[in-house]
């Protein structure tokens, strides 16, 4: 499995359904607080050119925003 990571922030209500539903479906993930480090910040939006919560970054695939049909597709859930 290609490693999944999750760019995130406090007060994200579809940050806080991404989690609910990569923990249910028994993904593991690394996150990234860009309120918290800069430098995961800087990789969202210079290197995955996103501006929102979240954004999930599966190997090469990049999922900017609240898509739960996007991430499905990314993991082979259809």
């Amino acid at each position: 499995m290609k490693e999944i990571v999750l760019y995130t922030q406090p007060d994200c209500p579809p940050c806080e359904i991404t989690k609910m539903f990569l923990n249910e479906n028994g993904y593991a993930y690394a996150i990234k607080d860009i309120k918290k480090d800069a430098a995961a910040h800087k990789e969202l939006t210079k290197q995955f050119s996103s501006f929102s919560t979240p954004t999930v970054v599966i190997g090469d695939t990049v999922i900017r925003g609240f898509d739960l049909e996007k991430l499905r597709s990314a993991l082979g859930m259809e």
